[in-house]
């Protein structure tokens, strides 16, 4: 009989001590209001930054350097790439590609 009042009295500060309402959460506005303003809701959700850089890196390829995109043309012809090699890219290019006149 004893074991059983000690018992019921430690599950009473159990639960005492786990329900009880501390000043500290009532301090959240989110008691009172739990829903955000629209402006304030970005305020702690950062972009992904993943996402970003594939934007950027969308953007880069599409306004190439000049150059970047001649040493690619380059790269993809491979006598080019093997003159490329030994003179350079600029001068790759233009030994192979420089005679031709564009439209």
């Amino acid at each position: 009989m004893r074991t059983l009042v000690i018992l019921t009295l430690l599950a009473a500060l159990v639960i005492a001590a786990t329900c009880y309402e501390s000043h500290e959460s009532m301090e959240s506005h989110e008691y009172l209001n739990p829903f955000l303003n629209r402006r304030r809701a970005n305020d702690f959700i950062q972009a992904d930054t993943r996402l970003r850089a594939i934007t950027q890196e969308r953007i880069r390829e599409r306004s190439k350097a000049p150059q970047e995109h001649q040493r690619e043309l380059c790269e993809d012809y491979y006598p080019c790439e093997m003159y490329a090699f030994r003179h350079g890219y600029a001068a790759a290019y233009k030994h192979y590609f420089g005679r031709r006149r564009t439209k």
